[in-house]
């Protein structure tokens, strides 16, 4: 039998290169193995615990959906889907909502950091402006999960706790109503790069630091000139390690561009050249995928006709289950 795989991003941003190394590419090369059944979803309900405008969540829904397209998600060999087109989700968050401890929520990564930074700031309300969004969000993210009987799921080591939450609730379950759920497995891949940002910390949206994956070419050249390097001149030997420019061009390039690449630093490659050689090496291969980007930001209805056509192959496939879920819960 083939192994399910799911995997969603929120679409709480602009995608930009490192949304592309750490969690886009290597979830593409899953749907090329004639052993594993992909899901891939653009996770919008989530976006609701820390974006309220509603067309900016428009905007990002839509850039999430292309991306991947653009990219090279074929929705004839998987399923691709909105969250919020499954309803079947959300009546799954809150049935598992029923038998999930608010002691395990408690312990909950993001929940404690939002506690812990209120009481730093002296307030002496610890859950001063925590949304029961944030303090549930590992519930709905297991109702993703739990919903399709997902055997892996691919995520970051940081993402790794909900993963753990998910089998905990889901042994819950199946402890309480009779065996219904797989325990899902996180999927780990070692091998994937973190990409630094602009001011040489991890790229991320929290840092606005980033460089949008479908830059125009203009502007991908302006951000990668804006990238931090140290004050070695021209001619002095540099060193690749911890290099931003060179972290950044080793996830993109082949091992002989690499090598070609490390020689110019120890050569003493000027700055400015080797992030233009960074900019010629990232224009040249974005440039197909960022076309078909392009044409779907104008056309999208293109994108909304595949992700409903996904939603319905979704929905058919756990249409019995959940209902086996209400019977065996009395419903």
């Amino acid at each position: 039998m083939k192994k399910i795989i799911l995997t969603g991003i929120t679409p709480s941003g602009t995608p930009h290169l490192g949304n592309y190394v750490g969690a886009i590419r290597p979830t593409l090369e899953l749907q090329d193995q004639a052993n594993v059944d992909a899901l891939y979803f653009v996770a919008d309900g989530h976006s609701l615990v820390k974006l309220w405008d509603p067309k900016l969540r428009q905007q990002y829904i839509l850039e999430v959906a292309a991306s991947w397209l653009a990219l090279g998600l074929n929705p004839d060999k998987v399923t691709f889907y909105r969250q919020s087109h499954i309803p079947e989700i959300f009546e799954l968050a809150w049935i598992l909502t029923s038998v999930t401890s608010k002691g395990l929520m408690n312990r909950a990564h993001a929940y404690k950091d939002a506690a812990l930074k209120n009481t730093e700031e002296g307030d002496t309300d610890a859950d001063n402006g925590i949304t029961m969004g944030l303090f549930c969000y590992p519930i709905l993210m297991t109702a993703d999960i739990l919903l399709f009987n997902a055997d892996q799921v691919p995520v970051g080591r940081d993402q790794i706790q909900h993963l753990e939450m998910a089998r905990d609730i889901a042994a819950r379950y199946n402890h309480l109503y009779g065996k219904h759920f797989t325990l899902p497995e996180a999927l780990i891949d070692d091998n994937v790069a973190t990409l630094p940002g602009l001011d040489g910390r991890k790229m991320s949206k929290s840092y606005q630091n980033t460089i949008p994956l479908f830059a125009t070419s203009s502007e991908l050249k302006k951000l990668i000139m804006k990238i931090k390097t140290n004050s070695l001149m021209p001619g002095e030997p540099k060193d690749s390690k911890d290099c931003p420019l060179f972290t950044i061009y080793s996830a993109f390039a082949s091992k002989p561009e690499i090598e070609v690449y490390q020689q110019a630093y120890l050569d003493g490659i000027a700055w400015g050249d080797a992030k233009a050689k960074l900019f010629e090496l990232l224009d040249a291969k974005l440039a197909a995928p960022r076309e078909r980007y392009q044409h779907l930001m104008a056309h999208p209805d293109e994108v909304n006709v595949i992700l409903a056509a996904g939603a319905l192959k979704a929905r058919q496939r756990v249409s019995d289950f959940m209902n086996q879920l209400k019977t065996d819960l009395g419903f």
